[in-house]
């Protein structure tokens, strides 16, 4: 039987602690219960892609959320000029996946992969203030009425 490593007991405490605000959220309820998933889409429309279009946009944003790979960005920056506002705008990835495991178990273990991914992902990008839900969902709208434009 392998071991724990105990770097995972001390992230599940330290994360336990900050006390995150893991409520559910109207909208991203409202979307577990009436939207579609890719496998269904992909059938209706004969795409043969296992992974939607939207998963790679899906990574990048996880990405761009990282303190690592924000800091990429800002190398022409040095750190004292940069925003404080924005610096604390950074989602580290391990911390982000910690919370994507409890929000799945809490809300979104039904919801297939990588659905429940992006759902944990707006959870707490929400519940975090870096985006309402009256926000996202008028980009939703926006983005239906592209796709169903024609």
């Amino acid at each position: 039987m392998a071991e724990i490593n105990p770097k995972f007991h001390e992230l599940d405490e330290e994360m336990a602690s900050r006390d995150l605000d893991h409520s559910p959220v109207e909208l991203l309820e409202k979307i577990k219960q009436e939207g579609r998933v890719w496998d269904d889409l992909s059938e209706e429309y004969g795409v043969d892609n296992p992974d939607p279009p939207w998963r790679i946009t899906l990574e990048a944003t996880c990405d761009m959320l990282a303190d690592g790979y924000w800091e990429t960005f800002n190398i022409c920056k040095p750190k004292e000029e940069r925003n404080p506002e924005e610096e604390s705008k950074k989602l580290d990835a391990v911390e982000r996946r910690w919370e994507e495991d409890q929000l799945v178990n809490q809300h979104y273990a039904e919801v297939p992969f990588p659905e429940r991914q992006l759902l944990a992902l707006a959870h707490t990008l929400i519940r975090r203030g870096l985006i309402n839900e009256d926000e996202l969902a008028r980009h939703m709208e926006e983005v239906d009425q592209r796709l169903n434009s024609a």
